[in-house]
């Protein structure tokens, strides 16, 4: 199954990453919409990410809720008919949430960095290494910390879990 290394942090000053994150981008920016739906997954999440236009991907991945670099699994199931496979699961799994964003996309060697702009919620950044088959996770976790470096990432910008957990605990208040 592949694998990344991913951290998911709070940003305060967007144009700031922004500018870092494109001086160290071989490149980008991409800029994407993302319509994500959650559905009940009692072994790690299931998501379907709608990009518009009859464009999308079927998600599921594992990783831990917890800050700082993760490991994650993930498989991904491209269609062509994202509202229907959206109603479908929704019949048989039952929906668990949905989150909406624009994604401005920069790549830096096989990282993948996302500024994100999550309805609801403000702005964050995702960083994912991806690793190659059988390597050891040390090495994207080293990758990992030294683009939070460069980038201005500090520990208390972390955050753990998905957006959709953020959504929800905000829901909670």
């Amino acid at each position: 199954m592949p694998r990344n290394i991913e951290i998911k942090a709070r940003v305060a000053d967007r144009a700031a990453l922004e500018q870092r994150a494109a001086a160290l981008a071989d490149e980008g920016p991409a800029q994407i919409f993302q319509d994500d739906t959650f559905f009940v997954c009692p072994e790690g999440r299931l998501k379907l990410r709608d990009f518009g236009a009859g464009c999308g991907e079927l998600i599921f991945y594992r990783r831990a809720d917890a800050t700082g670099p993760k490991t994650s699994f993930y498989r991904i199931a491209p269609t062509a008919e994202p509202a229907a496979l959206r109603k479908t699961l929704a019949l048989a799994l039952g929906e668990r949430g949905r989150v909406v964003k624009h994604r401005t996309l920069y790549l830096v060697g096989r990282s993948r960095i996302h500024l994100d702009r999550v309805e609801g919620l403000g702005d964050f950044m995702e960083l994912e290494v991806v690793l190659a088959d059988g390597e050891d996770e040390a090495a994207g976790q080293k990758e990992a910390d030294e683009l939070m470096a460069r980038l201005g990432i500090v520990p208390d910008q972390l955050v753990e879990g998905a957006y959709l957990d953020l959504l929800a605990e905000l829901s909670a208040r």
